[in-house]
């Protein structure tokens, strides 16, 4: 962990490079610093996936889109990040200022020519059960 999972409308597919999001996110995960230059979130447990949702249901359904001259085809990204308790209040939030930020500048282009929306949302806490198998973290000792 930390696991940012991104769910996204369908008819984003064909608009946005979502592989090239995942790494560029990834990589904001992996800048990320705390008060005294260490790193926030371990490198081999960084996740960064993306599903698309082919049925979904947006707002009013194009409606108001439509009134205001436009195709009414909305579409919806929420990214979730999921990390461990412990971190400190500033540290979330420059993460998720940061995270806000790239993926904002991601969608720009679409802002144009669709109505979106965009939430970002970070989840902590212990779980109630965490079991692991990986050959990942020894890469990065």
């Amino acid at each position: 962990m930390p696991h940012l999972v991104i769910l996204y409308t369908a008819n984003l597919e064909l608009e946005t490079d979502m592989t090239a999001l995942c790494r560029s996110l990834a990589d904001v995960m992996l800048e990320q610093t705390d008060d005294a230059g260490r790193v926030v979130f371990p490198p081999g447990g960084t996740r960064v996936l993306a599903y698309p949702a082919p049925h979904y249901a947006v707002a009013d359904g194009g409606a108001a889109g439509r009134a205001a001259g436009g195709t009414g085809d909305y579409a919806f990204v929420y990214l979730n990040l999921r990390m461990g308790a412990g971190r400190p209040d500033a540290i979330k939030k420059r993460a998720g200022d940061a995270l806000l930020t790239r993926a904002k500048a991601h969608f720009d282009p679409i802002f144009s020519k669709r109505h979106l929306g965009i939430t970002l949302q970070i989840d902590e806490g212990a779980p109630a059960y965490d079991g692991k198998h990986s050959n990942l973290h020894p890469l990065f000792n």
